[in-house]
């Protein structure tokens, strides 16, 4: 206290001129329209500056949440592409089995490896979730792997950099179906084997989803073709992918479930007996 009154003591003739400008400068505003009018204006734009900058910090820490209804929405919105009665050329997903028949869920990746030969990604999904064994997972700009195994709250996925991925996959272009697998060398490259000599290549075709599984529709995006070659017997091609997906940076996925897979299986089972 005593200090505050040495303060007051020592600075007294430089106070008593701000409390003296600070009166007159408050008459000024009063008494003139005109001063008034700027100092308001003035006000204003100090604190919409101050708000401004609190609602940025604000909207900062907000985002989590507007990731988690933006992914939620992407689901949705997924889960109505893949059951449209009809498709269009330009669609995302052009499948057999898209009649109202596939289930998608959005999970959260713990865990990914992409430098081993056999590479996994743990979701934070699992049974109790409804999530099984031989469920795809895909991304919003293609293909990551096939659910390997499950426990309550977690699954792992058998991701396509793994040496005992096989995927069928085809050429947009084409039709033309072989089987998707990986070298165990760049986590960026997959490669397309079986690709009859007859149909006809470019660099820079897409690579999809075959559709001939209960696992994928298809259509799904897997990469574009940057070089070929043909293997020893000379029938076939064998196709160097690159991905669509960074598999090195995966963080949301969506798990499709074809309600009618154990069907099809059945089916195709009986079929071979």
């Amino acid at each position: 206290m005593q200090q505050i009154i040495n303060f007051v003591i020592k600075n007294k003739t430089f106070l008593l001129f701000l409390l003296l400008f600070s009166i007159s400068l408050a008459l000024t505003i009063q008494s003139h329209s005109y001063h008034r009018s700027k100092f308001i204006n003035s006000a204003n734009s100090l604190t919409g500056g101050v708000y401004g900058l609190f609602n940025s910090v604000d909207d900062y820490f907000d985002l989590e949440k507007e990731n988690e209804i933006l992914s939620e929405e992407n689901r949705r919105l997924r889960e109505q592409l893949f059951n449209l009665n009809t498709s269009s050329e330009n669609s995302f997903i052009d499948s057999t089995y898209t009649n109202g028949k596939y289930k998608v869920t959005r999970a959260e990746v713990y865990k990914n490896s992409y430098s081993l030969s056999n590479n996994y990604l743990t979701i934070n999904k699992g049974e109790n979730d409804s999530i099984k064994e031989d469920f795809g997972v895909i991304t919003s700009k293609g293909i990551v792997g096939i659910i390997d195994n499950t426990s309550g709250n977690y699954a792992t996925i058998l991701s396509i950099l793994n040496g005992n991925s096989r995927i069928n996959a085809k050429l947009k272009s084409t039709d033309h179906k072989g089987s998707l697998t990986w070298d165990g060398k760049s986590p960026h490259y997959t490669q397309l084997e079986d690709i009859s000599t007859f149909a006809p290549i470019k660099i820079g075709d897409t690579i999809e989803t075959g559709g001939e599984s209960a696992i994928f529709p298809k259509g799904i995006g897997v990469g574009i073709v940057e070089s070929f070659k043909t293997d020893i017997g000379g029938d076939t091609n064998t196709l160097q992918v690159k991905l669509f997906n960074d598999m090195t940076n995966i963080g949301t996925v969506y798990i499709l479930e074809n309600i009618d897979k154990d069907e099809i299986k059945a089916l195709e089972s009986t079929s071979n007996e």
